[in-house]
């Protein structure tokens, strides 16, 4: 099945965004439990990577974790790499982050005071920030 192309002048139908880990279960956790992504798909031992995309139902975009059996040295993230939701629930929102809360994964103090009117920033288990933005989106 071929999808929608984007534009002519980019002719992608999706993308992806893979990020290494160390602690591929602790994502799975977060990203899945806590933040309630859907799983979309995952492999293991695939050439030596073990793997889960999960993202949104019916998009075009998704994120991927990858874990191979032997440790890996793994980029330092900023406080300023951010995933960015925009959630115009507040209530449904509030909900996520005590659900994260009960998890053991609080709010943090986001590096740009933009993120903290109307958002709640929380450090995934690798240190790289979610922001819970309360807003329809741009």
């Amino acid at each position: 099945m071929v999808r929608k192309e984007w534009e002519e002048s980019f002719p992608a139908v999706q993308f992806r965004l893979a990020r290494p880990t160390n602690q591929i279960e602790q994502l799975i956790r977060f990203y899945v439990d806590g933040l309630g992504l859907k799983k979309i798909g995952e492999f293991r031992d695939h050439e030596g990577y073990d793997g889960v995309m999960m993202g949104l139902p019916n998009q075009g975009y998704h994120l991927e974790f990858t874990q191979t059996k032997e440790l890996v040295e793994l980029p330092q993230p900023t406080k300023e790499h951010l995933l960015v939701f925009y959630m115009p629930n507040r209530f449904k929102r509030d909900e996520m982050v005590n659900r994260l809360k009960m998890m053991g994964y609080n709010e943090v103090e986001p590096e740009n005071p933009y993120w903290g009117r109307g958002g709640v920033t929380i450090e995934d288990p690798d240190g790289y920030r979610i922001v819970l933005m309360n807003s329809a989106g741009i």
